[in-house]
């Protein structure tokens, strides 16, 4: 009784290439991105997804449309899978940041709780991320021994990630950024109970509560097996 997560960081886009935030503004994949998708789109034949879930957003909703034509699986589109607001930090590049905020890109990415001016903290991108999961888990008999795909942003499978795996408010720095096209890779089992011999009689896998999650992958890309 399992079910897999994977979570898909969308292609390359020309503010990544630069170096520029992107946040929730509206950017599009770049040629190099369109190719990294379709690379993705085949290493994931296979791994068994059955339902693709996107962000809006236009890059990865992209990415999402060339990986579902590759499976033959239909995407659903959810706001709620956005990437991390940064407020007045959008459309800024790397080094504006630091020269107007100095220091504050490094708080930031060390301090879950802290959020640009005018944007989220990573907490706040979990807590409107994580139903899109539980609502999945409570919905969706299908899951049961196949894969789910979520193809987001980088903040947002982070901060998803973390808040899955039950990490405390000072340990979700400890995921290191998520490259382009790479994955988070997460297993919803049966949550430990206790020890009555035979398992809990009263599980309900489509209860949230009564399963727990466990880390298979993080930032695992093309590259990799």
């Amino acid at each position: 009784m399992s079910r897999r997560l994977i979570m898909l960081r969308h292609g390359q886009t020309e503010y990544n290439a630069v170096r520029r935030m992107q946040g929730q503004l509206d950017t599009v994949l770049s040629e190099r991105g369109v190719e990294q998708a379709r690379a993705a789109a085949r290493q994931l034949t296979g791994a068994g997804v059955t339902r693709i879930v996107s962000s809006d957003l236009a890059r990865a909703r992209r990415t999402a449309e060339i990986v579902a034509e590759a499976l033959g699986v239909e995407v659903t589109e959810d706001s709620r899978l956005r990437e991390t607001h940064l407020g007045e930090w959008q459309g800024l590049t790397h080094e504006q940041v630091d020269s107007v905020h100095k220091g504050a890109r490094a708080h930031w990415r060390n301090n879950s709780s802290w959020a640009p001016p005018g944007g989220e903290s990573r907490l706040e991108v979990a807590q409107r991320a994580r139903p899109v999961v539980d609502e999945l888990i409570a919905s969706y008999p299908q899951w049961e021994d196949n894969a789910v795909l979520i193809v987001a942003h980088g903040g947002t499978i982070s901060a998803l990630t973390s808040n899955l795996l039950g990490f405390g408010d000072d340990q979700y720095p400890l995921l290191k950024g998520l490259d382009n096209v790479a994955t988070s890779r997460v297993r919803a089992l049966p949550r430990y109970t206790g020890f009555p011999e035979g398992g809990d009689p009263d599980y309900n896998p489509a209860d949230p509560a009564q399963v727990a999650w466990y880390l298979d992958a993080w930032n695992q890309g093309l590259s990799d097996s």
